[in-house]
């Protein structure tokens, strides 16, 4: 991976606004940023329960799963703390505020992303709320 790749992808993270991009993607608008993920990329994400034990495939994919997490809360406000790692595997780390709908419960929690790279662009994502459990699956233990 490219470090041109890597400011991609930290510059569309610490500008990441999820109900903008589902806007965007609804009136076909090109996300900008996107083209460091690969479109046939894979999402898996332990974040939410409606999301566990699912695989999401594409751009499409992505915007369906943002989607689904947008549904359950009243307000999301994700800013990015870091990323961590080299090469073809990193973690980026972000803290999470967030509002429940319906029951108007707070939550305020890190969370964690493994992005991994194939020929400079990202082919699969996982999604964490255990930052250790993140970086031991990424090989990146030690780093925190």
């Amino acid at each position: 991976m490219s470090e041109e790749n890597l400011e991609i992808l930290r510059r569309r993270l610490e500008e990441w606004d999820p109900k903008a991009e589902v806007e965007a993607a609804r009136r076909g608008q090109v996300i900008p940023g996107i083209e460091v993920i690969d479109p046939e990329v894979t999402f898996e994400d332990a974040v939410l329960p409606d999301h566990a034990g699912e695989t999401y495939h594409g751009y499409e994919g992505i915007m369906r799963a943002t989607e689904q997490w947008l549904d359950a809360f009243e307000s999301i406000d994700i800013e990015l703390d870091r990323i961590v790692g080299t090469g073809d595997r990193v973690v980026s780390i972000h803290r999470a505020r967030m509002k429940a709908k319906h029951t108007g419960i707070e939550f305020d929690s890190d969370l964690a992303y493994i992005w991994t790279f194939r020929d400079g662009r990202v082919i699969h994502i996982k999604g964490y709320v255990d930052l250790p459990e993140a970086l031991a699956a990424a090989g990146l233990s030690g780093a925190i």
